[in-house]
């Protein structure tokens, strides 16, 4: 390594030119890299929800999960497999192995049930297969639109700001809680259906018959080939009114003969008062790996926006803000590094010096910044652990430095000039503070080859900690 040494002495100026610049890049890393309170982990499980109105526990066993069962065991990276069968339907937990990739688990899980489809009775429903994903399970802020308006104006502002939000950047799923959703209500005047000689299911009949989505094919002709549209969906009041209940000649009985039809919401279940007044929650979730306080600030921004157009008696508010949390966590942290920082320089300078104390203390932010870099290009998150791993490496990283120049200051005690000094230091200290270096490395390196749902979370802890490390030699 002498070569490697003697090359970089002769070349101060390409050294410290590469330096500066991997300080900017750390810099911007630094001020880039996505922030969250926890480590950002995919759970390697997979949900299988099998619908069965009607079936019982003892049945939706035989006919849902069994069938099921046989047909997931052979998916590569299986670790368990978990069934519970209830009223109307089954549903099969599958967790998987760390290592496998939770994108292709899906897709085989997918077509394992799909496979299993043909064993289920003719009246299930479709099987709903997803992920376990605790970002999509807990919100990262709700939006809170409340007021004394009418519950249409709520639910059309609640609306078009979920549209808005679930296509910014960060967003995951905007979903409505609280809000019900709509429908078209048929009223049916019985003295007027009985003057016609009309009964229930003739409406039900002729309702259900033109709510229906018909491929009308295609007329071929000599000049080309032309695609025939026939509209049968109710999407206006209008079209449900036109709809033929019975015909005699050129007489036609239609539904606005004999009912009246109006847009309403579905029957409540429950009331979402904020404040005293009714409500409605836009609950925000973030897309894996996203900047959680970008996200919200983004959130906000959007939500300002829209409020403009919204009536004067529609007031929004923002609760369970987790940037919030975050931010404090990760200041806390941040100070505690600092401390450390401070109480390692104080040492350092209380025994080497100022000068060799300012030397050796520049080690300890420099190697951070490269470790920031290296996060950010390894696509890893700023979070609570990965500070844990630089408040345990602030101490680590700084003993190559020390070895390094006591040696040197000795070396210029006994009449070297200061160069010539550096240079055999670095020289003969080299192996010895690669190997104290290694032998550290050595301790977490097992860390990352934890295989469970735990040993992902605490990786980040080693590989902060190589980074550093790595940055410092």
């Amino acid at each position: 390594m002498n070569a490697l040494i003697d090359a970089a002495f002769s070349r101060t100026r390409v050294v410290i030119t590469a330096l500066v610049v991997m300080i900017l890049f750390g810099v911007q890393a630094y001020n880039t890299i996505p922030r969250e309170a926890e480590p950002d982990i995919a759970t390697p499980f997979v949900t299988v929800t099998i619908p069965l109105p009607g079936v019982s526990p003892e049945d939706a066993e035989r006919l849902l999960v069994r069938p099921t069962e046989l047909e997931v065991q052979s998916i590569e990276g299986l670790k368990e497999v978990n069934s519970l069968a209830h009223d109307g339907a089954a549903t099969i937990i599958l967790e998987f192995l760390t290592t496998i990739d939770i994108d292709t688990a899906l897709i085989d899980v997918r077509e394992a049930v799909d496979r299993a489809k043909s064993e289920y009775p003719t009246d299930a429903e479709e099987p709903v297969v997803e992920e376990f994903n605790t970002q999509t399970i807990f919100p990262i802020i709700t939006v809170v639109i409340s007021g004394d308006a009418p519950e249409r104006a709520l639910y059309r502002a609640a609306k078009r700001l979920q549209d808005r939000l679930e296509g910014a950047d960060g967003v995951l799923e905007a979903s409505l809680s609280g809000a019900r959703e709509e429908l078209m209500e048929v009223l049916v005047n019985p003295e007027v259906l009985e003057s016609y000689g009309l009964t229930e299911t003739e409406v039900i009949n002729a309702v259900n018959s033109n709510n229906q989505l018909v491929t009308a094919g295609f007329i071929a002709q000599s000049d080309g080939d032309f695609n025939v549209k026939a509209p049968g969906l109710i999407k206006t009041a209008d079209d449900l009114r036109s709809i033929p209940v019975r015909a005699n000649g050129d007489s036609v009985v239609t539904l606005g003969d004999i009912a009246q039809a109006r847009r309403t919401f579905v029957d409540r279940q429950g009331h979402a008062i904020f404040n005293g007044r009714p409500a409605i929650g836009v609950e925000i979730t973030k897309r894996s790996g996203a900047n959680i306080v970008e996200t919200i600030e983004r959130v906000r921004a959007i939500t300002a926006q829209e409020a403009q157009y919204w009536p004067a008696a529609i007031q929004h508010s923002f609760i369970g803000d987790q940037s919030v949390f975050v931010k404090d966590n990760l200041e806390g942290l941040t100070a505690s590094v600092m401390t450390a920082i401070l109480l390692v320089m104080i040492m350092i300078v209380a025994t080497l010096g100022f000068s060799s104390g300012i030397m050796v203390g520049l080690a300890i932010p420099i190697s951070f910044l490269i470790g920031f870099l290296l996060l950010t290009l390894f696509d890893y998150t700023l979070n609570m652990m990965v500070m844990f791993g630089l408040v345990l490496s602030v101490g680590m990283l700084v003993d190559g430095a020390i070895v390094i120049i006591e040696f040197a200051d000795r070396r210029m005690s006994e009449g070297a000039d200061r160069k010539t000094a550096y240079m055999d230091a670095s020289k003969r200290m080299f192996w010895p503070v690669v190997t104290s270096t290694a032998t550290t490395l050595a301790a977490f390196f097992p860390f990352l080859f934890w295989e469970s749902t735990v040993g992902e979370f605490m990786k980040f802890l080693p590989i902060t900690l190589i980074f550093v490390l790595l940055s410092s030699l």
